[in-house]
């Protein structure tokens, strides 16, 4: 088992390279020139020159990409001239948290929430609860996320006045504030989650509970709550967290949008901005900030299977 985590780490490893070196090749073939945005709308040539040189464009592309990776590992991102910040601190010490905030709070209100109506849906099944249930996952799958986000914010936060309209205020510092401003995004974030949770919690449920050995846990007399929550819930987990994990881009991706609708300083903002402003180094960080959440995360999945399903241990 430990050759096999160690493979995993080591094609981890090489994942991470193929997106640096794609992402990096890719946004030198994007439009626009981050010079001459630098520099304004008036400048000569001698200064285009002098700036590009300062900033190795002028150099051939490996040689671009060995300074950016040597630099990027050691922790030293560049400097955003928008946000005038150092790229390591505006990116991965302001963005990355209110980020990993936001879709830590979201999945977790998704598991909390899909969860529980997954194995209701399964033990009522095909009842008018089970058809409820259904029709709240489709339509949860089928709400666009920044049109549910605008929806909430002109019912909750405009109409009712019970949830602040936009802005971020982090746990860590107020809890429970945090967590106040963090409803109404971590609710547009989770609600397709939800609804995924649901529909597979009930699909493989309803298979599990099918099975012979439930059969005998129910005719060695064991309480129905029992039945289901330890011997089925606990079976289901296996496909579960690997829909999770490999479900991790869409909420990346998710919260673009939301980060945007409800003004979040996360990574998704900063990667709108980046976008618009034809901030490289700062859309190079971000990109590969995701990756590495991306595929750490599967990883993280890979290695937890023999932890959730004994059968997969070895002895090696």
């Amino acid at each position: 088992m430990l050759f096999k985590a160690l493979g995993k780490i080591a094609q981890t490893f090489v994942v991470l390279f193929v997106v640096s070196v794609a992402s990096f090749g890719l946004l030198k073939l994007a439009p626009g020139d981050p010079i001459q945005i630098m520099l304004g709308s008036e400048f000569s040539q001698a200064s285009y020159d002098s700036l590009r040189a300062e900033l190795g464009l002028d150099q051939p592309f490996l040689v671009q990409y060995a300074n950016w990776a040597i630099q990027f590992v050691q922790g030293n991102w560049g400097t955003s001239y928008v946000a005038r910040a150092e790229i390591f601190t505006y990116a991965f010490k302001e963005a990355l948290p209110v980020t990993l905030t936001l879709a830590s709070f979201s999945l977790l209100f998704a598991i909390l929430v899909g969860v529980p109506l997954g194995v209701l849906s399964a033990i009522k099944k095909d009842t008018i609860f089970d058809a409820g249930s259904a029709v709240l996952a489709l339509t949860g799958t089928a709400f666009p996320s920044f049109l549910l986000g605008i929806l909430l914010i002109w019912f909750f936060a405009v109409k009712l006045q019970i949830f602040p309209v936009m802005g971020y205020v982090s746990p860590w510092e107020n809890f429970w504030l945090g967590i106040y401003h963090m409803i109404l995004p971590g609710l547009t974030l989770s609600t397709y989650f939800i609804a995924m949770i649901t529909r597979l919690t009930r699909a493989t449920l309803i298979e599990v509970l099918e099975q012979p050995y439930i059969a005998a846990a129910r005719a060695r007399g064991e309480p129905n709550w029992r039945v289901v929550w330890v011997h089925g819930v606990r079976n289901i987990a296996m496909p579960l967290v690997t829909i999770l994990g490999l479900q991790l881009g869409v909420l990346l991706q998710g919260t673009v949008l939301t980060e945007t609708v409800f003004n979040l300083p996360g990574v998704g903002q900063m990667l709108t901005s980046a976008v618009l402003g034809r901030e490289y180094l700062v859309v190079q960080a971000g990109v590969m900030m995701t990756a590495v959440l991306f595929i750490g995360v599967n990883l993280l999945v890979d290695l937890s299977y023999p932890f959730l399903d004994p059968r997969l241990r070895t002895s090696k």
